[in-house]
């Protein structure tokens, strides 16, 4: 019996183990790429929204992003400060915040465009393992994601 609880708490039998120390391990390699923008990842991931939505609310943008209001809110004001967003009120319902992306965000883009590529190369999966690893990880993210936000 104690050998079947000393197995369970092995760090090797452990999925999470694996998945955090990849998902650092790939977030690393971007470092030098958006250090070269002046960005950091969570700032990065929050423009790739912008940058195909344009315009979007801080409760909207936290589930596509699985980030709550108090991640966002600091990331968001650095963006600010850089101006690449701009934060206002809605005139509908004060209680909505809406970000825009400024033309200096707009133009970033075309920066980053490489970035995807630059990643593709350092992870080294064939195209069918890529596919896979991604259905997988949403699998997860999907069924773990905290969905009480959802009842608010």
């Amino acid at each position: 019996m104690e050998k079947q609880i000393d197995d369970v708490l092995k760090l090797e039998n452990q999925l999470c183990f694996p998945l955090y120390a990849a998902s650092r391990e790939v977030i690393k390699k971007y470092r030098p790429l958006l250090d070269a923008l002046d960005i950091t990842y969570t700032q990065y991931i929050t423009m790739m929204v912008f940058w195909e939505y344009k315009k979007i609310n801080v409760k909207d943008l936290g589930k596509k992003l699985f980030l709550d209001s108090g991640t966002l809110t600091p990331v968001l004001k650095s963006l600010e400060a850089k101006g690449l967003v701009r934060r206002y009120r809605s005139t509908d319902d004060e209680r909505v915040l809406t970000v825009e992306i400024t033309k200096k965000g707009v133009d970033l883009k075309e920066k980053a465009t490489h970035i995807p590529a630059a990643l593709t190369d350092c992870i080294q999966l064939d195209a069918k393992e890529a596919v896979q690893l991604y259905q997988l990880l949403y699998k997860i993210l999907n069924k773990t994601a905290d969905k009480t936000s959802d009842k608010n």
